[in-house]
């Protein structure tokens, strides 16, 4: 079939314009068909609903607040939605720095005890619970008070705060978390005389703004209290918030949630502080790197301070161990003496950084001292540290002239320091500037002992040589970990097992410190062999978990505290799994030492062992030539013999001392006790 070309020009030309029109008026067309058909659905839609409505009213209605009025200040819910008082969770929340926080607390648990006739209120410690178990899903109609103490300085509601402020901007997280509270409020703690204006009760004021962020509904305004005040007028003022609470809960009555577009949160001053608190800025903060991390008017200092710290700086801090004075009065050496032939008057305990990244169950310091993740802090210098520490040290040694015991020979030695040991508080490696610190002590001859949390492993990556380098494994599972060490860090264990894979890297004297704690880290000793295998360290270092006593910050008591011989089978127990799974490294492992005195035991790769004589001592002379030659070197470049004494089965006392033992109060009690209640001393 052929076609005319001049045929088909014609028709074209004729037609043509006809056909502009009809691709011009297509896309015309299908917009008012679409259009059409939105509007027979929404017509469909609002005549279902009242059906649905209808199919709601049979439903069983949640007893909890509602948010009605969002404009309003204040809303008054109906009778039918009135949160049940006899059921609904409630949970009083606090942070303490200084132990004020937790007695208010307490207070407010037993005003609203009393009040609903309830005894199953819950009392959490904000430093002891797992945040996103209350913060990120919530118990459905839960109550939420919150106590807190606002400085400006850093502790572990920073933490907290952090939490919150990551959550709401987690797009990972559903929007409005909190939701399914009936309703919280928020007690603040400040101290106006050294806190004044935005720095008064701030943290409190964050978390009341974050909460609301989160999808919560206040229940009553946010109280605050100056801690200057006189303690009855607090008590007052906590008691007036409180009934305030009850009044509202009863009421059904509800705070509008914070409108973005205002510059403050709805915060109400019992103590008619309004113009004060007016000014605060609900998110404000000192600059990084401009806050100290412990101000000398701060009540952590207060804390640190009471218990025998010499805070150094901003940020540092120096204490003298019972066994420093110990050893002056002629009453043994730590186990230090034994494994590795630290004389303990020579020993200086200290930290260039009080803050750390676990809030351990075990930790003598109750929860005393800063934690975080990141550094944000005032840096000083590690001249400074180490001037501080030095002088600190010998001006604490200087007040045991005279004190009856004390054997002249070993106080004129303690002049100088010989060693070092940086397992006080908190996290050494943290500290920016550690390997500059660490250099100084060793153009002193002062010997090193460095003990991390494994929870940085960059930092610790770039950790130089020290004498005695330490890791410790408070658990050898994720979970356990989790319940023993109470770490910062989401994904603390990665962290823990990435510094061990880190630490077989180092080519020096490598040891793992592990705290038996009875019923939470002594079940899965299989599990620590794995964690053995990452590291291979040199030595293990197995003791039983001091008890530092009673405290609402951790849940310990003496039941968990393992006896000597619980340790000494678990040991045994680790070795012979040892020698079953890890067979393939070509590394051995025996028990080379003890100090029973200090319920610890050392395992070492037999390869510290020669001719039958173990070598776990240092020759720190030897050490220091080496570390001199700024050349590599190896462990075995500077050991000494292990003595006799400090031979598993020999106790591990030093001959040249007496054992003290305090007399027992009741002689009936076998003398077979726990090592923490037997002896006086706290290991260093």
């Amino acid at each position: 079939m052929s076609f005319d070309l001049a045929y088909l020009e014609e028709k074209w030309g004729t037609y043509r314009g006809l056909l502009f029109y009809l691709v011009l008026l297509l896309p015309v067309a299908a917009h008012v068909l679409l259009s059409r058909n939105k509007k027979q659905l929404a017509v469909s839609s609002e005549e279902n609903l009242p059906k649905e409505k209808e199919n709601t009213k049979h439903k069983k209605t949640v007893k909890r607040f509602t948010r009605k009025n969002v404009k309003s200040k204040l809303v008054q819910s109906n009778s039918q939605n009135e949160i049940d008082l006899l059921n609904s969770p409630i949970c009083i929340f606090y942070a303490t720095l200084g132990g004020t926080a937790q007695r208010y607390a307490n207070e407010v648990h037993k005003l609203m005890s009393t009040n609903l006739q309830r005894d199953d209120l819950q009392l959490l410690s904000l430093d002891y619970i797992d945040l996103e178990e209350y913060f990120l899903s919530c118990p459905e109609n839960a109550v939420y008070l919150i106590i807190l103490p606002s400085y400006a300085i850093e502790s572990s509601i920073d933490f907290y705060l952090s939490t919150l402020r990551e959550t709401f901007y987690d797009f990972r997280v559903q929007k409005n978390p909190l939701e399914k509270l009936s309703g919280y409020a928020v007690f603040g703690l400040g101290d106006m005389d050294n806190y004044p204006g935005d720095m008064f009760c701030y943290q409190a004021i964050q978390t009341d703004k974050w909460l609301s962020k989160l999808g919560a509904s206040r229940i009553a305004p946010m109280g605050v209290t100056n801690s200057q005040l006189a303690p009855a007028t607090q008590v007052d003022v906590l008691t007036q918030w409180t009934n305030s609470v009850l009044e509202n809960m009863k009421k059904g009555t509800l705070l509008r949630p914070i409108d973005e577009g205002e510059g403050n949160s709805e915060v109400m001053d019992v103590e008619d502080m309004g113009p004060m608190m007016a000014k605060a800025k609900a998110e404000s903060s000192l600059p990084v790197g401009t806050k100290e991390m412990v101000s000398t008017v701060s009540p952590t200092y207060k804390a640190l301070t009471k218990q025998g710290y010499s805070v150094v700086g901003s940020h540092s801090g120096v204490k003298i161990c019972r066994w420093t004075k110990n050893a002056m009065r002629g009453r043994g050496f730590c186990y230090k003496y034994s494994f590795y032939g630290i004389r303990s008057h020579l020993c200086m305990e200290a930290t260039p950084s009080l803050a750390c990244a676990n809030k351990c169950t075990f930790c003598w310091r109750h929860g005393t001292n800063p934690v975080g993740t990141e550094w944000r802090w005032k840096v000083d210098p590690p001249e400074l540290i180490m001037k501080g520490v030095l002088e600190s040290h010998y001006a604490k040694l200087k007040l045991m002239r005279g004190v009856p015991g004390v054997r002249q020979d070993r106080f004129l030695e303690a002049s100088r320091v010989r060693h070092c040991a940086l397992s006080l508080v908190g996290e050494p490696i943290f500290y920016p500037y550690i390997n500059e610190f660490v250099g100084m002590l060793h153009e002193r001859e002062i010997s090193s002992f460095l003990v991390t949390n494994a929870q940085h492993p960059e930092a610790f990556r770039k950790m130089g040589m020290v004498t005695q380098l330490y890791v410790s494994i408070d658990a050898s599972t994720k979970q356990s970990l989790k319940s023993v060490d109470r770490p910062l860090f989401k994904d603390f264990w990665e962290r823990l097992l990435t510094c061990l894979e880190i630490l077989r890297e180092k080519k020096q004297r490598t040891v793992y410190r592990m705290t038996l704690v009875k019923g939470f880290n002594m079940e899965q000793i299989k599990e620590y062999t794995e964690l053995i295998r990452l590291g291979v360290p040199c030595f293990i270092e197995i003791k039983g978990v001091t008890y530092s006593g009673n405290s609402d910050q951790s849940p310990l008591t003496m039941k968990n505290v393992p006896y000597y011989e619980e340790v000494v089978d678990f040991t045994k127990k680790l070795i012979e799994n040892i020698d079953k799974y890890l067979g393939d490294l070509g590394v051995k492992y025996e028990i080379a030492a003890e100090h029973a005195h200090s319920c610890s035991l050392l395992v070492a790769q037999t390869k510290f062992k020669k001719n039958d004589m173990w070598y776990t001592h240092i020759d720190y002379a030897k050490f220091f030539e080496l570390w001199r030659t700024k050349e590599a070197f190896d462990p075995m470049d500077y050991i000494a013999p292990t003595p006799d004494f400090a031979y598993f089965g020999q106790g591990g006392f030093s001959p040249e001392d007496v054992r003290f033992v305090r007399k027992q109060k009741n002689k009936n009690k076998p003398e077979a006790t726990p090592a923490p209640t037997a002896v006086p001393e706290v290991a260093a």
